[in-house]
């Protein structure tokens, strides 16, 4: 029963996923539930492969379109018996024989043949354009390829009929229509476009030469028409400005006395040293004008605890997810104004989560400002000891050395104050010098970096890099003690400083 079918046109749809095939039935396998069909049509264009199997559990409907006359003659031989019963008697002894029409055969799936057809009535034929269509599909040569955006195609309105077009052009129509969608796609090369060897072909370097060439020789006639000059035009950078502006002066500090050292910064501005005496002078003349020691205080020490937050790491090291590994910091102050920037420091670093270690000899006396600065950091979570054998054995994060004065050079030769330098020197931790001395001779601890304030001392190479923070002096302030001031900080508080 099977075999009836074979080299019938059917299509059968797989659903809105698979789509639509069409092709003849070359095999059906009635154990697997299975049809093959050949020459296959997959929504009305032509498969690659040249056979399509479909499972009986994919196919939503099959309509058969064609029944091969050989085919069709047998089944009515084989069933002969059963049909002879459903005709008429007037037609079983009709002595006119009518041609055998192969009507188009609509099968309904399985579901709706036990629900809606129980009594195994005939399925209902489809529409004759339908069937034309996909006969013709079929039956179209190998090289012909029909459009599918075309306004009178059939799948569109199925009833629609298009007149033929008459005339001389028609043939050049059909010609160039076949030139355009004839070709087949099987000849469709499988081997990808070889891109770098087509760009090995083409020189850039000779047509840019060419070009410029054009242009130096007044060849560009638009270029000309729009009033541009035959010279070539300059090129910029990404990082260059193109608008033109006022010569850049990189000298706008001015000192009446030198300190005999320049710096530069990173822009490139001077900016030039002063001696202590001058330096000394700014400050009473800031602390006249309501710049006190307290507000000195409390902005170098923010600039300070800024430098070594981001000596420590600054966000990859400060972070929740890092609480485990706190650095420590060890502070080396001593009984005077630059010891009470290094305690105003380490108070705002405790206040940042780091382990502040305040090393601070006991005194009988204190200055003012010390005994402030030393009250508020009680008040935080910073350790401090009188004793350098309490300083802790292990190598710290960072050392902040503020021990060493300007003017009382006899502390050096005190015991805390060489037990001290002792101590950071074997602790081999990175030394950051606040406020530091100006002194050729060696002071035992070699920083590795140097904070001045307001405007640089001529330090030596004992302070290791040199940086410059502001501490909010005025610019009246500036000019007052005859330096003429314009501020190097740019948008930042704490500058770093290159020896010119």
């Amino acid at each position: 029963m099977a075999a009836d079918w074979l080299g019938s046109i059917v299509s059968i749809n797989c659903g809105d996923t698979l789509g639509v095939y069409q092709g003849r039935v070359s095999a059906v396998d009635q154990h697997n539930q299975t049809i093959s069909l050949t020459q296959p049509f997959h929504n009305g264009v032509k498969c690659l492969v040249p056979e399509v199997t479909f499972r009986a559990g994919d196919i939503a409907e099959l309509k058969i379109l064609e029944i091969p006359v050989d085919n069709q003659q047998n089944r009515q031989t084989h069933d002969n018996g059963s049909a002879a019963s459903c005709v008429p008697a007037s037609q079983q002894n009709g002595t006119s024989k009518q041609k055998p029409v192969s009507a188009p055969q609509s099968i309904p799936r399985r579901t709706d043949a036990r629900s809606n057809d129980p009594a195994g009535t005939s399925p209902q034929p489809c529409s004759k354009s339908y069937v034309d269509k996909h006969t013709e599909a079929i039956n179209q040569p190998k090289n012909f390829r029909r459009r599918h955006n075309s306004w009178s195609s059939s799948s569109r309105y199925p009833n629609q009929v298009t007149p033929k077009k008459t005339g001389p052009k028609n043939g050049q129509l059909k010609a160039r229509d076949d030139e355009c969608f004839g070709d087949d796609l099987e000849e469709i090369p499988d081997a990808d476009f070889d891109f770098e060897g087509n760009l090995a072909l083409f020189d850039k370097a000779a047509v840019f030469e060419e070009i410029d060439t054009h242009e130096r020789r007044g060849g560009g006639g638009a270029a000309r028409s729009r009033g541009t000059p035959n010279e070539r035009p300059p090129t910029y950078r990404h990082d260059e400005n193109i608008l033109e502006s006022e010569p850049i002066v990189y000298r706008r500090i001015m000192v009446p006395q030198s300190g005999g050292k320049e710096y530069c910064t990173d822009s490139g501005l001077v900016v030039p040293s002063i001696p202590y005496s001058l330096h000394k002078k700014l400050l009473c003349v800031a602390e006249r004008h309501g710049l006190s020691v307290e507000r000195r205080l409390e902005m170098s020490g923010v600039c300070a605890a800024q430098m070594a937050l981001t000596l420590l790491g600054g966000p990859n090291r400060l972070n929740p997810k890092n609480v485990h590994q706190r650095p420590t910091v060890a502070l080396l102050c001593g009984p005077h104004v630059k010891g009470a920037q290094g305690i105003s420091c380490g108070r705002h670093l405790a206040n940042h989560d780091v382990d502040v270690i305040l090393f601070l000899p006991n005194f009988v006396k204190m200055l003012e400002p010390v005994s402030n600065e030393l009250n508020l950091f009680g008040q935080t979570q910073g350790k401090q000891v009188s004793s350098v054998k309490d300083l802790p054995d292990c190598p710290v994060d960072l050392v902040i050395n503020c021990l060493d004065c300007h003017e009382n050079a006899f502390l050096r030769d005190q015991p805390w104050y060489r037990a001290a330098v002792e101590w950071a020197n074997q602790n081999r931790a990175p030394v950051l010098s606040i406020d530091p001395p100006v002194n050729d001779q060696d002071l035992g601890i070699h920083a590795k970096w140097s904070l001045e304030l307001g405007l640089p001392l001529p330090l030596g190479e004992q302070a290791g890099r040199v940086y410059l923070c502001d501490i909010g002096i005025p610019q009246k302030v500036f000019r007052e003690v005859g330096i003429s001031y314009h501020s190097p900080f740019g948008c930042k508080f704490v500058i770093p400083l290159h020896s010119m």
